[in-house]
């Protein structure tokens, strides 16, 4: 499945941090800011969840909710919340369905050894659950900011 800008985002459904199952269209209404990434606790994935952290009031006044995808077990997202005082939700997607239906599971390699996992990507959905923005291979630095001012534009021209 493709999904391109202008369309809906496919719906689903996850266990979240906050111990509750949580689908993208309870979030109706407002923009989400869906960001998949590879794994709690590591360098880049720390150094991105601590940046829409320091962004997250911001993206709260644009009426934007941020929620992060990983396959890490809920333990471990509770871990990384509370090492770094996380104050969005995280979602476990351990059987990967949803980074397949985002097109973000991936063979990767890394120190020639190759395998399936998730590639940084941020989606940002506009409050009718259309996706408005798409980023695919993300590098981290400055991409947060980069959202953040995504999301303001997009806010602005309603």
């Amino acid at each position: 499945m493709t999904i391109a800008i202008g369309q809906p985002a496919p719906d689903f459904t996850l266990p979240a941090s906050n111990g509750k199952m949580v689908s993208l269209s309870d979030f109706r209404g407002r923009y989400v800011v869906l960001y998949f990434y590879p794994k709690d606790m590591t360098p880049g994935c720390t150094a991105e969840a601590c940046d829409f952290r320091d962004r997250h009031a911001q993206f709260a006044e644009l009426n934007a909710v941020i929620l992060g995808v990983s396959t890490d077990s809920l333990k471990r997202h509770e871990a990384f919340i509370e090492k770094y005082e996380l104050p969005f939700l995280l979602l476990s997607d351990e059987q990967h369905k949803v980074a397949e239906l985002y097109g973000v599971w991936k063979k990767k390699k890394n120190f020639g050894k190759e395998y399936m996992g998730i590639e940084r990507s941020t989606f940002i959905i506009a409050p009718d659950g259309t996706l408005a923005k798409e980023w695919r291979g993300v590098k981290v630095k400055g991409h947060v900011d980069e959202a953040l001012a995504e999301v303001a534009r997009l806010a602005s021209s309603r």
